[in-house]
């Protein structure tokens, strides 16, 4: 069954800030067990904990999707599987610089935005950026093959009922610093320093364009939070496009969270046969452009 598809205008960008106040029909999420947590003590990602990726789904019984859902993240994706779609959506990207705080949530590091940073619009639903984080190694996979590093941008619509999460992963390369994380690396540091779920506030605005510049074809699929309680009925967007970070661009941000573990990606999910479709921010590649 092919994903639905919603052709945006390409005056876009002029309508966001009217969509991000529509209303939308869907269900409305509990808020407090659809969000991902802030504080990440409960759970961990060694895989012979008794609390590790395979038994999340038994530490809460709102965490139970974990282990039952169907719908979960992340997957592998892949080009065939994408080409089978009906035809392309269009995916309508509205970001802007914003006053932020880095977070260390135990394991992970999240900047969490104080202003309006913008959003993202996907079949027709306008989404706004709450905050970001890094996962390494990649949690998804794109054509057989995970990466050194997965960044997620979470969006959360007007209502406060859907999430959408747009990803963007990392190669590791020698010389070519990832400048997103390069901004951030003194205030990393200075988390890094400090014991708990430290927060520094930061002292410029964090521009979320940056991360995603270049990228114009994405993955879009419907799956879960990759963290308790994962939450399914997420709109997942990744990018096509493989960035490059460093290898001590990596270690910073793993070491950082001291929770003694040498990931926090996780395992893989079954696709149980979900749609995956190709979306695209210009429409010259949703007529059959080559894409990235």
């Amino acid at each position: 069954m092919p994903a639905a598809v919603f052709v945006v205008s390409l005056w876009l960008p002029l309508l966001l800030p009217l969509l991000f106040g529509a209303t939308t029909t869907t269900t409305t999420v509990h808020l407090a067990a659809a969000q991902e947590l802030d504080d990440e003590a409960d759970f961990s990602y060694r895989r012979d904990a008794g609390n590790g990726p395979a038994r999340w789904g038994a530490i809460r019984r709102e965490w139970a999707a974990c282990s039952a859902g169907r719908l979960q993240s992340p997957i592998g994706l892949s080009d065939t599987v994408a080409a089978l779609a009906d035809r392309p959506g269009r995916l309508g990207l509205s970001y802007r610089p914003a006053a932020a705080s880095l977070v260390n949530r135990g394991h992970d590091i999240m900047v969490r935005f104080n202003s309006d940073p913008g959003g993202v619009v996907v079949d027709g639903v306008a989404y706004r950026l709450r905050q970001m984080h890094w996962h390494s190694p990649s949690e998804h996979a794109i054509n057989g093959r995970r990466y050194a590093l997965e960044l997620h941008m979470l969006h959360q619509s007007a209502d406060g009922s859907r999430y959408a999460v747009v990803s963007q992963l990392y190669k590791v390369s020698r010389r070519r610093r990832d400048r997103t994380i390069r901004r951030l690396e003194k205030y990393i540091r200075r988390v890094r320093r400090r014991r708990g779920n430290a927060e520094e506030l930061i002292d410029e605005v964090v521009d979320p364009r940056r991360p995603v510049r270049g990228s114009t074809a994405y993955y879009r699929y419907t799956g879960s939070f990759t963290t308790p309680p994962c939450t399914e009925g997420v709109t997942w967007v990744v990018a096509h496009r493989v960035r490059r970070v460093t290898r001590r661009q990596v270690r910073l941000l793993r070491n950082v969270v001291h929770d003694g573990a040498r990931r926090n990606a996780r395992p893989l999910q079954e696709a149980n046969g979900r749609p995956v479709a190709f979306y695209y921010t210009t429409p010259e590649h949703g007529r059959g452009g080559s894409g990235n």
